[in-house]
């Protein structure tokens, strides 16, 4: 290996130590949802949540110094060392999103520099969507069936397809359903959710299918940022997720609402406005349900305003129009990658510090969806 390469591959190691340790979600998902929950509706929706968080337990200041004190001016290859400036200011930006949770402004400009915000499009693109009925309210599909318990073994089950391991836990403490923990290989369950038939199919896909599959494939790779993650991967991964509820044949009008409600509630940051006034703009103007209303909520105003949420829609059109294309959706399966670095992956495979993905999302082999007007939707998204 060359002198340069070693250098790179020191520096890589040494920076995916750092990221360990600054995984948002370990963070920013409140301990009290549940009580906060029953006061706020107690309250009859005016008397915002005060939630309280898991400690941080690294020191700010020695992380941001250990980031930068990174010579990445040894890395010869400008492409490369291009790269890892990004992922360094990228991650950077997380650190200063953890040392503010519960800040409010402090945290939502963080979280904006980070994340972003959605543009006019893409709140119009939400309401595109809203304006679509869903499909029956008292369908099978939708009733709440499958306890935690139950859950568990439907995901075995699932990822039985795949030939990799990982552990699956249980939390009380989450603003989301299910989510994987990319640092543990683990999949983590609300133990509060009761599971519907089509929450599980969406989530076996979403959860297991991609979000497991990328972090099995990212920790093949001679370097560690298809692991930890390249900078602001969030929104392909996700829209990877949803892509596949969408080619397994589980992405209802019902769902892509739900997205559509995240695109909202976000944007409602950017309008200033208080947890309860996000949360009735959901419930009175959009007629969501209250307990939706206050889970997306809570969502999108954890830490002091998260803006993540709106990257799920804009995710899933980017990979639909991307396999529209006929691009190589294997090439978006390699780790925790964004798509706008495609050529760099591209070029990582080439030059030996990365290889071709070994786990495929089972879903991607063929097209279930049988719903056109999920299909109109999405063409027509801008």
């Amino acid at each position: 290996m060359e002198k340069w390469s070693k250098k790179l591959i020191k520096i890589d190691k040494r920076i995916d130590k750092l990221i360990k340790k600054v995984e948002l979600l370990n963070y920013v998902n409140p301990l009290n949802i549940e009580e906060e929950k029953q006061k706020f509706f107690a309250s009859k929706y005016l008397k915002d949540p005060s939630f309280i968080y898991p400690l941080r337990d690294f020191d700010k200041f020695k992380i941001h110094r250990k980031f930068f004190s990174n010579k990445i001016e040894f890395i010869e290859d400008e492409r490369i060392r291009n790269l890892y400036q990004d992922i360094i200011y990228f991650y950077s930006g997380v650190v200063r999103c953890i040392e503010t949770i519960g800040e409010g402004e402090q945290f939502y400009y963080n979280s904006l520099h980070s994340f972003g915000t959605p543009t006019e499009q893409d709140v119009e693109n939400a309401r595109f969507i809203l304006h679509f009925e869903e499909e029956p309210k008292e369908s099978l599909l939708f009733k709440p069936k499958y306890s935690t318990k139950e859950a568990i073994e439907i995901f075995k089950a699932y990822s039985e397809r795949y030939s990799f391991s990982f552990t699956i836990e249980e939390s009380s403490a989450m603003g989301a359903i299910a989510m994987v923990l990319n640092h543990s290989q683990s999949l983590v369950l609300n133990s509060n959710h009761i599971f519907s038939e089509n929450e599980m199919g969406i989530l076996t896909n979403h959860e297991i299918g991609v979000h497991m599959v990328t972090t099995m494939n990212g920790l093949r790779h001679p370097l560690k940022i298809f692991s930890h993650g390249f900078p602001n991967n969030v929104e392909t991964q996700e829209g990877l997720a949803v892509f596949s509820e969408y080619m397994s044949g589980n992405l209802t009008i019902k769902r892509l609402k739900e997205l559509a409600y995240r695109v909202i509630a976000v944007d409602s940051l950017a309008k200033g406005y208080s947890f309860s006034r996000t949360f009735r703009l959901l419930h009175n103007f959009y007629d969501l349900d209250k307990e939706k209303a206050f889970y997306i909520t809570t969502r999108v105003h954890r830490g002091g305003g998260l803006t993540k949420d709106y990257l799920y829609l804009t995710g899933l059109k980017k990979v639909y129009d991307y396999h529209k294309a006929e691009k190589d959706l294997s090439l978006l399966l390699t780790g925790k990658v964004d798509i706008k670095y495609v050529k760099d992956i591209e070029y990582l495979i080439q030059e030996s510090y990365a290889v071709k993905p070994k786990f495929l999302t089972d879903s991607f082999t063929k097209n279930k969806n049988t719903n056109e007007t999920i299909n109109f939707i999405l063409d027509n998204l801008k």
